[in-house]
């Protein structure tokens, strides 16, 4: 019962019949005036919708207080506030109905099923004010697009609304045929929901410490496995990607990057081969689960060869796009090719996209940049090109003059810049601010830092208070050996989380620190 819906669409009344039906649904609950945030209110002068549109679109709003002081001088309690705000939601709900999804980025699919649930909607309000023959009408069209792209929830939506009609219609053909495909579809939807579920506990666990994942391997082992059953049983786009991910995630936490490859081939294959179920965004995630392994594995020329093709056949500027220059910015770093990582992140920050970026993420990008500058201070780089990238980054005196001020939930970008403060101190041998840093970080760290988490940092602030007491003379130092095995036995690993996020391995950062005390 897969394919093209070729229905018998039971007696269908005219076209125009079904007009005059919905003009009258219209005309009794029709709207006197439909409140949108279009072009026209967004560029009025003097208008509140437009100040409380760009304070947020632009990331000047990061809450009530910010937006209510800004726009009313006054709390968010203010009674024009409030109103504004509710006002605000409300023109911004229906702006959605008309957003463009027509735009040169959209696949046919992700289009496809945006159009098919905005039309299901629309058949839901014709059903509440009792237009069953346009809502059977506008269910037929929504069948034929949701049967060519295997969406199981609205087949089975839309099929029940069809089986209704063929019954009210006497049509028992019809009726047998929509029958059909709700309880074909009704089985691929369930398993479709079990599929899920499964990577939505997967998704569970994958950021713990890996340390606390022993016992949770086996269970993944476990859904991996059901994944292919279920994968064998129903061929749905939606199975074959949780699928994929899952294995993905399986092999990441296992640290089986070669096998993790593997997966992400298999799952770039099955994309290439269905081309009606493309999403662009599934594509690039796989591009970047392979550009994570390229980094744990360190394999420089395979992950530049990844990134030339993935940013030949991609749009950017997407949020999943920057994910992926993350990776392939670190792993520049990780392999020592900072000239490179320099360009890699030229060319993100210089995207119109970046600007867009959610505040945390637009400063871990900061950051990597004042990491970079380090990077190419300490090296024996070009001074043309050294240069260059000082008078390009002055954001860096905003890392090395001010004290690091982050909420509880960035504490890595605090215990991040603290570190590169002691970096470039120590790089112009200010060994008395060093000193000074090194015990403000030993506070910090005992302060805020759980050590299941954030153990690997900890090691390394322990190998600066070592250096430390050995007056920043790398014969003198003693007690090293603990902290750098425990580092050896514990390597890096990143998935995405800021307390796993080593912009410079510690124990390669470790061998830079030593090499300029020499």
């Amino acid at each position: 019962m897969r394919g093209t819906c070729k229905t018998l669409f039971i007696s269908k009344p005219s076209a125009l019949k079904n007009l005059i039906e919905i003009v009258k649904i219209a005309t009794r609950r029709k709207a006197s005036r439909i409140e949108l945030l279009d072009d026209a209110t967004l560029n009025a002068k003097n208008s509140k919708f437009r100040e409380m549109y760009e304070g947020i679109e632009s990331g000047q709003f990061k809450n009530d207080r910010d937006a209510a002081a800004q726009l009313y001088g006054a709390d968010p309690g203010d009674a024009r506030y409030r109103q504004l705000k509710s006002r605000f939601r409300r023109r911004l709900l229906n702006t959605l109905f008309f957003i463009d999804i027509k735009k040169p980025d959209s696949a046919d699919y992700t289009t496809a099923y945006f159009t098919c649930n905005k039309e299901w909607a629309l058949v839901n309000i014709l059903l509440q004010n009792k237009g069953l023959a346009p809502a059977a009408d506008l269910a037929h069209q929504i069948l034929t697009t949701a049967l060519k792209y295997h969406f199981s929830e609205i087949i089975v939506n839309c099929a029940r609304i069809l089986r209704e009609y063929a019954a009210f219609d006497s049509n028992e053909k019809a009726f047998d045929q929509y029958d059909a495909y709700i309880l074909n579809y009704s089985k691929i939807l369930s398993a479709e929901i079990r599929s899920e579920e499964l990577y939505q506990r997967a998704t569970m666990y994958y950021y713990r410490p890996t340390d606390q994942l022993q016992d949770f391997k086996k269970r993944l082992d476990g859904y991996c496995n059901e994944l292919i059953q279920l994968s064998e049983m129903h061929p749905s786009p939606v199975i074959n990607f949780h699928m994929y991910i899952v294995w993905v995630m399986r092999y990441e936490i296992a640290r089986e990057y070669s096998a993790m490859l593997e997966v992400c081939d298999q799952a770039e294959q099955y994309i290439e081969h269905n081309p009606a179920f493309y999403q662009e965004e599934q594509h690039i995630l796989f591009y970047t689960k392979k550009m994570s392994a390229y980094l744990h594995l360190k394999d420089y020329r395979r992950g530049r060869e990844s990134a030339e093709k993935c940013l030949r056949d991609f749009s950017e500027s997407s949020e999943v796009w920057f994910q992926f220059m993350e990776y392939y910015l670190l792993l520049a770093i990780h392999t020592e090719n900072y000239i490179q990582a320099q360009a890699i992140f030229n060319q993100a920050s210089n995207m119109p996209g970046f600007r867009k970026l959610d505040g945390i993420v637009r400063e871990k990008w900061s950051i990597y940049e004042a990491y970079i500058q380090y990077l190419i201070e300490s090296r024996d780089i070009d001074p043309n090109f050294v240069m260059k990238q000082r008078r390009k980054s002055s954001r860096l005196s905003r890392f090395l003059e001010t004290p690091p001020s982050y909420p509880r939930e960035q504490k890595m970008f605090h215990l991040l810049v603290m570190i590169l403060q002691v970096l470039f101190m120590l790089q112009r041998r200010n060994f008395n601010q060093a000193t000074e840093k090194i015990e403000l970080i030993k506070a910090f760290v005992n302060r805020n830092l759980n050590k299941e988490e954030f153990e690997r940092p900890m090691q390394f602030v322990r190998l600066l208070l070592r250096l430390s007491k050995a007056r920043y003379h790398p014969d003198e130092l003693s007690g090293a050996e603990k902290p750098l095995k425990w580092l050896s036995d514990h390597p890096f690993s990143y998935r995405g989380a800021l307390n796993e996020l080593e912009i410079i391995p510690y124990e390669k950062l470790w061998e830079i620190v030593l090499s300029k005390l020499k």
